[in-house]
């Protein structure tokens, strides 16, 4: 499946097509920060906790192989397939069942381990890498060693799965870095294909 992603996206290249557009991401990006807030956590995923005004209960905590964290006072909660506010709901919940008054409690995710992003085409390291809160794509080709010589470092394509089959965004990645360019939020599952100035 991801071979004649890769293959389609490679053929689908032009003489005119050298250079995608330099605005355009904002809406997009938009959409990925709200749709981030919805996606439930896994095994690997890091998530840092905040209740105000109690140092002690404030920390950052991996998700275990069984989808469980262990936290202070309450001991071990179950988090596999909740979001962050979905966490911060349950541990309030029960450090109120004995423990706080009135706890509020704040939670960031700082890594999605569980989720992937692929770096794929005219790169140094191809492959597979974590996927991480607000993660662009520059960060993903830098992931992946930065481009090689041959890349078409001006019309790298992001394929993103959807449930209308996905979409392809050409991206130009070198303006980017120099300024030139908006950047574009990623999210789980995308494909970075670079590829060559050959064609």
């Amino acid at each position: 499946m991801l071979i004649a992603v890769v293959l389609g996206l490679g053929s689908a290249r032009c003489s005119s097509c050298d250079e995608a557009p330099t605005t355009g991401y904002e809406e997009i990006n938009r959409a990925i920060t709200e749709q981030m807030t919805k996606v439930g956590l896994g095994p690997g995923d890091v998530i840092d906790v905040k209740v105000y005004g109690e140092e002690r209960l404030s920390g950052t905590h991996r998700i275990a192989p069984d989808g469980a964290i262990q936290f202070p006072l309450v001991n071990r909660v179950v988090v596999e397939g909740m979001t962050a506010n979905e966490i911060a709901d349950e541990l309030m919940k029960r450090l109120k069942d004995g423990y706080l008054r009135e706890p509020s409690v704040s939670v960031l995710i700082k890594e999605y381990s569980s989720k992937k992003v692929f770096v794929l085409g005219e790169v140094q390291r191809p492959g597979t890498f974590p996927f991480t809160s607000g993660m662009n794509v520059v960060e993903a080709v830098t992931l992946a060693g930065g481009f090689k010589d041959s890349a078409n470092s001006n019309y790298v394509i992001i394929t993103r799965r959807g449930p209308e089959g996905g979409q392809r965004i050409p991206v130009p990645v070198k303006k980017i870095t120099e300024g030139l360019a908006d950047n574009l939020f990623l999210q789980p599952g995308d494909i970075v294909y670079v590829p060559d100035t050959l064609l």
